[in-house]
């Protein structure tokens, strides 16, 4: 019964975004909105990544010796310099586990 809820709502949500794509036809939308929606991306990001980042699991801001900010700084640092998300994602995950172990 959990698979078949999973799958069914896997399936709806699939639709729901998919019939925007599709249904949407490309003359429909001016190009002050496509300006508009491009933006999209760049202004989520921010706000799922943040709270994860700075708050604590009772949503308290987090000190700065904390091992998810130094992660973060250190994924921040190698991802400028390098332009590189594989590696901006690996090596901010290796220092955060790095900070957690050894430290």
């Amino acid at each position: 019964m959990i698979w078949t809820s999973i799958f069914i709502a896997g399936i709806l949500t699939y639709f729901t975004r998919m019939s925007m794509v599709t249904l949407i036809r490309k003359e429909m939308i001016s190009d002050n909105l496509r300006k508009i929606l491009s933006y999209v991306p760049s202004v989520v990001f921010p706000s799922i990544i943040f709270p994860g980042v700075l708050l604590d699991d009772f949503g308290n801001f987090v000190t700065i010796g904390d091992p998810k900010i130094l992660g973060a700084v250190s994924a921040l640092v190698i991802g400028f310099f390098t332009r590189n998300v594989i590696l901006t994602i690996v090596s901010g995950l290796s220092s955060y586990w790095a900070f957690i172990f050894v430290f």
